[in-house]
């Protein structure tokens, strides 16, 4: 009598962080697909139990850090019997962050790399009960990359579409140049064949992502501008949004804002990394542009795209951020009105230059630097969205809520709301705001 076919492993994978993070599960999801594995779902874990847990995790502060490690081991707990493995940031930060989540209850420790290697890490540990510890730091000189797979976004009404990796800028306060190695941008036609296959599966909104999307650039010379109009041109009914970007790279970057302007199926949607408003700061941090240079980008990419979504980042209590710098910020964050400002105290990343710099502002400094920047940024997302009442603005409706109203997103990022039952959802819709 034949012997029944092997059961295929079951994997949940719990992911920390940015949208590249959420496009390599995506890429994950298809590698253990094609090993063999079977995905599960968060939800269907009390009836499905996973023999392996992934964590792909964060590092861009000591809190993300912190919260990869409760997140092992309240997963530890649940799952005595599942082998847990780390992959991401926050797994290679250093030997010692490596050590603490391998005492949370980690059985694999692997950085970035182990993303694309982890099928062949399961079948090289496949005879062991724990897997060896292993850690690596982002490495290669390669300018472009191919994945090997289509990613796979269950359950998700956006498609995340990696088309970047690393980073060169290495501003004093980020680890991202020594995690994720140098910076690479993804084969053209690969990166078109995964958009493609996207539409053609139905996701009505494709995200290109990467560390920075703006250095997207191939061997022959082919940049972002070039990419977002071979997708544009894809058939389909879906529209493009572009992640993170910096603004060293948009200052000079009239090409892009053609794209975004010429293009219908464009997102009016730009988040440009500003982190602080002071010049001085800014030279500390070693970010490659002026508060100048970043207010001119702005401006014009508002006078070219109408209704335009600007969102940004800001660092408080960066080492040597004297009150008049902080002002100067605070001040240049009112005058740019950004739409949404994601808001981070200063945190040190050991290996980093800023992490021994002098002159860090005490906490009860920060936290009231902290309160008066988040006043500033409420102020001026309720202004952006009162400024499109009124407007019939494209919505992608995601969710239904018990009550009987359908959340969705614009194109320019904001939450909209009607009855479900006049709405479809996962579908680009037109609904006045």
């Amino acid at each position: 009598m034949a012997s029944a076919e092997p059961k295929p492993t079951r994997v949940l994978i719990v992911t920390h962080g940015c949208r590249l993070n959420t496009a390599d599960t995506a890429l994950l999801t298809a590698r253990l697909r094609r090993a063999g594995c079977e995905i599960v779902a968060e939800d269907e874990t009390a009836f499905r139990s996973p023999a392996l847990v992934v964590v792909n995790s964060c590092a861009v502060t000591a809190e993300a850090e912190r919260k990869s490690r409760q997140t092992v081991r309240k997963l530890r707990r649940r799952f005595p019997a599942a082998r847990i493995a780390v992959l991401g940031c926050a797994s290679a930060a250093s030997a010692e962050s490596a050590e603490a989540l391998r005492r949370a209850g980690a059985d694999l420790v692997a950085g970035n790399p182990g993303k694309r290697d982890l099928d062949a890490l399961l079948r090289e540990g496949a005879a062991k009960s724990a897997f060896p510890l292993r850690t690596g730091r982002g490495t290669g000189t390669e300018r472009s990359f191919r994945e090997g797979v289509a990613a796979e976004f269950p359950r998700r009404t956006r498609a995340f579409i990696k088309i970047q990796e690393g980073c060169d800028n290495f501003c004093t306060y980020c680890l991202v140049p020594l995690l994720r190695g140098p910076e690479r941008s993804r084969d053209f036609d690969e990166t078109l064949a995964e958009c493609r296959q996207a539409a053609a599966a139905g996701f009505p909104e494709l995200v290109l992502t990467g560390v920075n999307s703006c250095a997207y650039r191939t061997p022959d010379g082919r940049g972002l501008a070039e990419l977002i109009r071979a997708v544009a041109a894809l058939p389909g009914e879906f529209r493009i949004r572009l992640g993170s970007t910096e603004p060293g790279r948009l200052s000079g970057s009239a090409g892009l804002l053609d794209a975004i302007a010429e293009e219908p199926r464009m997102c009016r949607f730009l988040h440009l990394s500003l982190q602080h408003g002071s010049n001085a700061v800014l030279r500390r941090m070693n970010r490659r542009y002026t508060a100048e240079e970043f207010a001119a980008f702005v401006d014009e990419a508002r006078r070219r795209v109408p209704g335009i979504h600007i969102g940004s980042d800001f660092i408080v209590g960066f080492p040597g951020e004297s009150d008049a710098e902080f002002e100067e910020g605070l001040e240049f964050v009112r005058r740019c009105a950004f739409a949404n400002l994601h808001i981070f105290p200063f945190s040190p990343r050991p290996g980093t230059a800023a992490a021994v710099m002098p002159g860090r502002p005490g906490a009860d400094v920060v936290r009231r630097r902290l309160a008066a920047l988040h006043a500033a940024a409420e102020g001026s997302k309720q202004a952006f969205a009162l400024s499109q009442r009124g407007c019939e603005l494209p919505v992608i409706f995601e969710s239904v809520d018990a009550d009987g109203t359908a959340r969705g997103w614009s194109d320019n990022y904001l939450e909209v709301t009607a009855p479900a039952d006049a709405v479809p959802l996962g579908r680009i819709v037109f609904w006045r705001f």
